[in-house]
C-alpha cells in the first residue's frame, strides 16, 4: 500500500469521540496501576472497576488482553517522551528540568509496569507507536546540567533512568501501603540532591512524603509480611476450591 493510500485510509477514519477517548484513557491508567500491583494477568474486571467503566466498554476498546498490554506500554512510553519534552522546553535550569522529568517518570510506575509486560510484544510493536525516543533529550539535559556545574561530571544517563526504575518497583511480596508513592518521591529527592557536585550548597527545601523512622519501618515490615501471608492463604483457598469442584465433577461423571 502506498503512502498516499495510507493517508486516504486514515482520512476516512472518524476521530474518536470525547467520551470514548476519555474511557480509553481511564482504562489505560487503571490498567497501568493494576498491572503494577498484580501483574499483566490481573483480572480485567478489576481494571474496568478502577476505570469506572463496564467490562463491555473495556472489551470494545481492547478486544484482547494483548491489545491492552500494548496499549499500556505505548501510553507509558508516550507519556514519558512528553514529560521529557515539557521539562526541557519549560525549565531554563537543566537540573530542575531533570528533577521534574524524574518525578513525572516515577508517577508512571515505569519500573513495575514495563518489566511486567516484557515478552508480550516486540520492540517494533511498541516503539513504532511512540512519538519519539526519550533517551536523547534526557541525555542532552544531563550534559547541559553538567556544563552548568549543577550535576557531578561522573553521572551518566543510566544513573537517571535506572534509579527511577528501582524506585518505582513495588515492595517485596507485592505489599503496598497508602503512602508508598509519596515515600518514593521523597527518596527520589534524596537521590537527586546526591547528584550535586562536591561543594555545592546544601539543599534548603524540606523533604516531602512520609518520614519512615525505625518504629514506622517495623510496623511497615509487619504489614508487608501479613499481606503476603494473606495473599498466599487466598491463593491456597482458591486452589482448594478449584480442586474440590474438579473432584465433584469427576464423581458426577462416574455416577
Amino acid at each position: 500500500m502506498s503512502a498516499d493510500t495510507d493517508a486516504d485510509a486514515l482520512a476516512d477514519v472518524p476521530p474518536m469521540r470525547a467520551d470514548a477517548r476519555r474511557n480509553r484513557e481511564q482504562i489505560l491508567r487503571a490498567a497501568r496501576e493494576v498491572f503494577a500491583d498484580q501483574g499483566p494477568d490481573a483480572p480485567l474486571d478489576e481494571i474496568a472497576r478502577r476505570a469506572g467503566v463496564g467490562i463491555a466498554t473495556l472489551y470494545r476498546r481492547f478486544p484482547h488482553r494483548d491489545d491492552l498490554h500494548r496499549g499500556v506500554a505505548i501510553e507509558v512510553l508516550t507519556a514519558l517522551v512528553e514529560a521529557g519534552s515539557r521539562a526541557a522546553a519549560e525549565e531554563d535550569d537543566a537540573q530542575l528540568a531533570l528533577r521534574r522529568f524524574m518525578h513525572a517518570a516515577l508517577d508512571l510506575k515505569i519500573g513495575s509496569v514495563m518489566p511486567a509486560l516484557l515478552g508480550r510484544f516486540t520492540a517494533a510493536e511498541i516503539l513504532d507507536g511512540v512519538p519519539g525516543d526519550v533517551v536523547d533529550p534526557i541525555d542532552a539535559l544531563l550534559l547541559r546540567a553538567q556544563a552548568q556545574g549543577l550535576i557531578r561530571l561522573d553521572v551518566v544517563f543510566g544513573d537517571i533512568t535506572m534509579m527511577i526504575m528501582r524506585l518505582s518497583r513495588p515492595l517485596p511480596g507485592g505489599g503496598r501501603f497508602a503512602d508508598d508513592d509519596a515515600l518514593a518521591h521523597r527518596q527520589l529527592d534524596v537521590y537527586i540532591d546526591g547528584l550535586r557536585p562536591t561543594g555545592s550548597p546544601r539543599p534548603t527545601t524540606p523533604l516531602g512524603g512520609p518520614a519512615v523512622d525505625a518504629a514506622a519501618f517495623k510496623r511497615l515490615r509487619q504489614r508487608v509480611i501479613d499481606d503476603a501471608c494473606a495473599a498466599r492463604d487466598a491463593r491456597e483457598a482458591r486452589a482448594a476450591r478449584s480442586e474440590a469442584r474438579a473432584d465433584d465433577s469427576a464423581q458426577s461423571d462416574a455416577d
